[in-house]
């Protein structure tokens, strides 16, 4: 349920930071601040907010790295959200499955009349959940990898359009 709830949030959020890049420094070199506001708002993507963060106070005192750092900040931990969870839980569940049918191997030995065979039916349930935790675990690590990945492409993506802009935007003060 993480995996498809972040799959989902992170295609919905994507910047075309080629299309950007072209945009921006177009906009910046024409002096149209309300045409780049306008274009990163439509393109909707995590970058593009960051950007537009900065953009909106452009051209006043505040220092523009600084605010795109602290937009960056927060993106990213908007984008890592529930990360760990999906490879911290899958283990532990099948953990929680050995010692149920643990503690079921054990309640069939005490009511079992001393009957050694009686405990295998337990410990074939544990270990039944414990591969099935191990399978649900390498799923979940695959899924955590893939995440990460997108994570760390919208970093990447948010230091180009970042850098560009910076680039620009320092050189019109100047």
């Amino acid at each position: 349920a993480i995996f498809f709830e972040r799959y989902r949030y992170y295609s919905s959020h994507r910047s075309d930071t080629e299309r950007l890049s072209a945009v921006m420094t177009d906009s910046l070199d024409r002096g149209d601040i309300e045409g780049l506001k306008d274009a990163l708002k439509a393109d909707g993507g995590i970058p593009a907010g960051v950007l537009l963060s900065a953009v909106n106070v452009y051209g006043t005192k505040a220092h523009q790295a600084t605010i795109i750092e602290g937009a960056a900040a927060h993106a990213a931990g908007l984008l890592k959200n529930y990360l760990d969870v999906i490879v911290t839980l899958s283990p532990l569940m099948g953990l929680l499955g050995t010692v149920i049918g643990m503690i079921g191997s054990f309640d069939v030995l005490s009511t079992a009349d001393g009957q050694p065979f009686a405990i295998t039916g337990g410990v074939a349930e544990a270990l039944v959940c414990t591969a099935t935790g191990l399978f649900v675990a390498i799923i979940a690590l695959i899924a955590y990898t893939y995440l990460s990945q997108q994570v760390s492409h919208y970093i990447s993506s948010i230091e180009k359009l970042s850098s560009v802009y910076l680039a620009i935007a320092e050189g019109k003060e100047k």
